[in-house]
């Protein structure tokens, strides 16, 4: 009975080491460290060990091995006699006996060994890897210690190891953007965060990847003021507004001089003041077409008119970026900024989608799970749709891509308007299923 419990005991403390591996390997580094701020014991130890992975699996391999030997040698050797002469005292003889007690053992440790000392230690670790972490880290630091030179020869060993196969070290642990996306998508299926929250953080990690270009109101649909009016047609242009701030210009919207706030103008109306356009355009930042999103914001967060005037390469006037346009890439569009009937997208009954061609490139290629090269020339759907047909296209002109039919179903002049997208085998399936 002292064997058995020898080797249970063995199977117990192999399931500590393998317990142990998992939880400081599997801990996330970033709760660590708030765990190590807010005082935790053993989390500065834990993490120690996690930025050095080596070590911990260096110690744990070299005490799996001794307890491997150990078990072996010892429980395992004895229980085998044991059960070989109880054998023997059944009827078995000769090497009958021998070879069924010590294979009983030895199964019987095998199993043990898998489930308890592996298995279930492994699944116990995952359910809170930084609790157990915490907990183990004192421990397997001290052990580290006391096996310092059997730690080096087994890292130094590993290191040549992967010279003479060509591999390069490890790089540092990094988290992708599609990785924060997932995590997000789980927090929401466990409950832990709304969908709108899941959509505003999916927004502002859409927002790093744009350019002032993708944020802008292009100058042709931008609602502007003529300083060169006077009197009457400026009070009348005044009143067609819909905006509390709009770029000035002299004569055209290529000429643009900067920034009126229709509330100076509000006064003067008030005062009885004579209305000058001129003087009341108020100077806004000017930003490239190619500054970031966050560089944008910065601009915009500096300014005394918060209103970018975006020009390009060559100093052309190209459209403006308010704090609107940014908060419509995170959140999408205020209703009052756009007329009634538009909207960005529409499922149809059959599955399709009907699209504004000026949605976001990145919103659309979110919305129908397809894929965009990272670097491209375009910002919306319509550069999409152009990068594709390589010429200006007409009403019905079509492409397929990434299992998706792209239509253009609606021109405004030569601008494209509206996209229709529809699953290549749902269309399929409709054009079979009709006589």
């Amino acid at each position: 009975m002292t064997e058995l419990a020898v080797a249970f005991l063995l199977i117990l403390l192999n399931g500590v080491f393998a317990l142990s591996e998992l939880a400081i390997v599997s801990a996330r580094k970033s709760r660590l460290r708030t765990m190590a701020e807010s005082g935790r014991s053993g989390a500065r130890t834990a993490l120690a060990l996690a930025e050095d992975p080596g070590r911990i699996l260096s110690t744990v391999q070299i005490g799996i091995t001794l307890i491997g030997l150990v078990a072996g040698a010892v429980s395992g050797a004895a229980l085998g006699e044991q059960l070989t002469e109880w054998f023997r005292g059944k009827g078995l003889t000769g090497w009958f006996a021998e070879a069924a007690g010590y294979g009983v053992v030895l199964g019987a440790i095998t199993y043990l060994s898998v489930v308890v000392g592996e298995l279930v230690p492994k699944q116990v670790a995952l359910r809170d890897p930084e609790t157990f972490a915490c907990h183990v880290a004192p421990m397997m630091s001290l052990l580290s210690r006391v096996v310092t030179p059997f730690v080096w020869l087994l890292n130094a060993s590993s290191r040549l190891v992967f010279r003479l196969f060509g591999a390069t070290e490890a790089p540092a642990s990094t988290v992708t953007e599609e990785e924060i996306k997932t995590l997000v998508a789980e927090a929401e299926t466990a409950g832990v965060i709304e969908g709108d929250e899941r959509r505003l953080i999916a927004g502002v990690l859409r927002l790093g990847d744009r350019s002032a270009r993708a944020l802008m109101t292009p100058r042709t649909e931008i609602d502007w003021i003529d300083v060169t009016l006077e009197g009457e047609a400026l009070r009348e242009r005044l009143a067609q507004v819909r905006h509390s701030r709009l770029p000035a210009a002299e004569g055209a919207i290529e000429s643009i001089i900067g920034v009126i706030e229709v509330r100076d103008a509000l006064r003067a109306l008030v005062s009885g003041a004579t209305l000058d356009a001129r003087a009341m355009a108020r100077q806004a930042p000017i930003v490239p077409d190619t500054l970031d999103a966050l560089g944008v914001l910065d601009a915009l967060r500096a300014a005394a008119v918060p209103m970018a005037l975006v020009h390009d390469e060559y100093g052309h006037f190209e459209g403006v970026v308010t704090p609107a346009d940014v908060l419509d890439a995170i959140e999408g569009a205020m209703l009052s900024d756009q007329p009634s009937e538009a909207l960005e997208a529409v499922q149809r009954q059959d599955g399709s989608w009907l699209i504004d061609a000026a949605i976001p490139a990145d919103e659309f290629a979110d919305l129908l799970s397809i894929k965009l090269p990272e670097k491209r020339g375009y910002e919306t759907a319509a550069g999409f749709v152009l990068e594709h047909l390589q010429r200006l296209p007409s009403t019905g002109d079509h492409f397929d891509e990434q299992g998706w039919r792209f239509e253009v179903v609606d021109l405004d002049g030569r601008r494209i308007d509206k996209l229709l997208a529809q699953k290549i085998d749902a269309k399929s399936d409709d054009e079979e299923g009709t006589p």
